[in-house]
């Protein structure tokens, strides 16, 4: 695996920079960056989802300043907007959730009270996604894909790897709050690197499989929990700072034989 870690060293040495983020290399967090708020990135990361260009262009087109507004004026400006699978109403709805939770705490601090049970990042999430159902407990099909299902428990209270989803978008939003690099913005500073998990989606699960990372066939929690510690063994101390690189090789469809 040593050629593996030499390939993905060299490619994090060149992705590791602003240049990476531009509207010719989409990415929401070229949106999340501009305003460096723990919960604006939070709603760039939950509508993560889909053709990366048009994720930004719908990011670009909302007013973030509505979540100090009163739920009124949020409501009265959100009404043109939506995305995909969430209708106005969903986007209304996660606008009013994230206002609500801004004036009771910090969006890390609810992360926390989940985490610090077992230096768990999946009951952080868990955390996360309970206080916005319960904050705001509006039900459709397009709030509720948004804000994602809470995960499945065993029988001790522990979260499933097999039978959930990876939770890709919550686990990239914690790599942008966690690391601090070029691309990375580490405004937390209570959540270690090494507990992170690889944000799973089409091109890394791909990439990972082509890399040797993976051989399970399955998208699940356990497949990106595999290829995390598959990378834990060449950076135990961050191994999400192969993330950036594993999928841009796979978004912009590069020969890995060529690298």
């Amino acid at each position: 695996m040593e050629n593996i870690k030499q390939l993905l060293d060299k490619e994090v040495q060149n992705r590791n920079s602003i240049d990476e983020l531009s509207l010719d290399k989409p990415d929401p967090l070229i949106i999340a960056k501009r305003y460096n708020n723990e919960w604006i990135s939070l709603i760039c990361a939950l509508f993560a989802y889909g053709n990366a260009g048009q994720i930004v262009k719908f990011l670009n087109s909302l007013d973030f300043d509505l979540l100090d507004s009163s739920e009124q004026i949020i409501s009265k400006n959100l009404q043109d907007k939506y995305y995909r699978f969430q209708k106005n109403v969903d986007v209304i709805n996660i606008f009013i959730a994230i206002h609500r939770l801004k004036q009771k705490s910090s969006l890390e601090d609810i992360f926390l009270k989940g985490y610090k049970k077992q230096n768990s990042v999946l009951d952080g999430i868990l955390t996360i996604i309970q206080s916005i159902q319960e904050i705001n407990p509006y039900i459709s099909y397009g709030y509720k894909f948004l804000i994602s299902k809470e995960p499945k428990l065993d029988k001790n209270g522990n979260i499933k790897l097999i039978g959930n989803s990876p939770y890709k978008r919550y686990n990239m939003f914690l790599r942008w709050m966690v690391r601090d690099d070029n691309l990375d913005m580490g405004l937390w500073k209570n959540v270690s690197k090494k507990d992170l998990i690889l944000p799973l989606d089409t091109h890394t699960f791909k990439v990972g499989q082509k890399l040797g990372l993976l051989n399970r066939k399955t998208y699940d929690l356990k497949s990106a929990v595999l290829i995390t510690e598959q990378l834990k063994k060449f950076d135990p101390n961050d191994p999400m700072r192969y993330d950036f690189a594993i999928y841009r090789i796979g978004q912009e469809k590069i020969d890995i034989t060529n690298l």
